[in-house]
């Protein structure tokens, strides 16, 4: 296993990089988040993964350990390869990642293209316990994927009342009755804010 790889920066594109090492060039797969760290200097240091197939040898590189472990929990998951989760980590941070697998947030993992309610699903099925065990985040509730909510506070806005403070007495409501309808929110929710 190669653990990092530090030396020279030969070539950046968005999609990987060369660093040559002592006379060799590696070309190492990165997530756009790794590219936006980088920045321009000569001397660079990624922490890697080697991903073996059959077929290929697969470098990827990241900028702190963080985004490589979080990669390596992605491709234990069931049907996300090397590249998925390179994508995953392309669109959505770490730290937004992390926050939505925690929380439940099936939406933001299926904004990443190629990713279906399905797969969304799964990895949250799969690592919502391990995050929230190894980075020490609290479980969110659950209250802002359910659909009855989000109705209820878009009618709430309409009626002029801010989100924020909308989203504190809906989800107090919801921890009371996880069951309730869009409209008993609603109804609730008005008598609470007046």
């Amino acid at each position: 296993m190669i653990a990092h790889i530090q030396g020279r920066l030969v070539e950046k594109n968005p999609t990987e990089v060369v660093i040559d090492c002592g006379g060799v060039g590696y070309q190492i797969n990165i997530s756009l988040h790794t590219y936006s760290q980088i920045g321009s200097s000569e001397s660079l240091r990624l922490y890697t993964y080697l991903q073996i197939k059959e077929d290929a040898h697969t470098l990827f590189g990241f900028f702190d350990k963080m985004e490589r472990e979080l990669f390596k929990l992605l491709i234990s998951v069931s049907g996300i390869g090397g590249n998925t989760g390179r994508s995953i980590l392309s669109s959505i941070s770490p730290k937004e990642l992390l926050q939505a697998i925690a929380s439940g947030d099936a939406k933001t993992i299926q904004g990443v293209k190629g990713i279906g309610a399905k797969t969304a699903q799964r990895v949250i099925l799969d690592l919502q316990e391990k995050v929230t065990k190894l980075y020490n985040i609290e479980e969110v509730s659950p209250i802002l994927n359910n659909t009855n909510v989000d109705e209820a506070l878009s009618a709430l806005e309409v009626l002029g009342y801010l989100r924020k403070g909308a989203e504190k007495v809906v989800e107090k409501i919801v921890k009371a009755d996880p069951e309730a309808s869009t409209e008993s929110i609603i109804k609730l929710a008005l008598k609470n804010l007046s």
